[in-house]
């Protein structure tokens, strides 16, 4: 039998609707995954039906006048003939661990950018440190950012003082490289692109925080994962938050 009735997105009328599932003796719901609008029904009805969420692309109907009710017959009439093949929805912690991992690869994506927009105004200002240190990021590079930043006059002995390792035998080779156009707007424009640098680096470190407590339960099959060559902790936790634990 067909009952059509049609609901709201609100959470009031999506419990409407998991009422009226229920009056109906309704016990398995199908739904298309369209962006992420099908996550607040899910959110409602997990629980209550076994759901299954259908990828769009291989159940889209023939071209044509379309309408949600009759991409919701073609669902029903699909699911009865088990032609629908149910995309992988993991459990709430997992989901909510995926949440974490994918804004880290945000963050991470934001602190690569802000880096990048440093080295342009560094070519701008005709200072060529990136040609003579190989992490304009590590211990040395940021001490000499940072002397920028301040804009005090960097002296070979400055210098020496702030670099490590095979760097002091370039101090000629920095000095030359640090001898540019640098205007008062260039370190202020590197300044704010620190600071957002520097803010970033610290939520991205709480973040792999929560990202730990989170795959605590889990650590066992994260540590599998990571025992395959080439693949480092926090790729192993991505992608057993990505996979799920239950991989066929």
């Amino acid at each position: 039998q067909c009952h059509l009735k049609t609901f709201g997105t609100t959470t009031r009328e999506l419990l409407g609707l998991q009422d009226w599932l229920s009056e109906h003796g309704c016990l398995e719901v199908v739904m298309e995954s369209t962006g992420v609008f099908w996550k607040p029904v899910w959110n409602i009805l997990e629980g209550s039906c076994d759901l299954v969420l259908a990828n769009a692309q291989r159940v889209k109907n023939m071209p044509g006048r379309k309408s949600d009710m009759q991409d919701a017959r073609w669902l029903a009439q699909l699911h009865r003939c088990g032609l629908i093949e149910g995309s992988m929805v993991p459990e709430q912690d997992i989901r909510d661990l995926r949440d974490l991992t994918r804004y880290r690869s945000k963050m991470v994506q934001a602190v690569t950018a802000e880096k990048n927009r440093i080295h342009k105004i560094l070519q701008d200002a005709n200072i060529k440190l990136t040609t003579f240190m190989s992490d304009l990021y590590g211990v040395s590079g940021r001490g000499l950012l940072q002397k920028i930043m301040d804009g005090e006059v960097v002296d070979e002995v400055a210098v020496k003082n702030l670099v490590k390792t095979r760097l002091k035998k370039k101090v000629p080779q920095l000095l030359d490289a640090l001898n540019g156009k640098l205007r008062r707007h260039h370190r202020e424009m590197i300044r704010d692109h620190w600071d957002h640098l520097v803010y970033l680096e610290k939520r991205i470190t709480e973040l792999e925080a929560r990202i730990e407590a989170k795959a605590e339960p889990y650590l066992e099959m994260i540590e599998q994962i990571d025992s395959i060559p080439g693949i480092e902790r926090t790729s192993a936790v991505t992608i057993f938050a990505e996979v799920g634990p239950h991989v066929a």
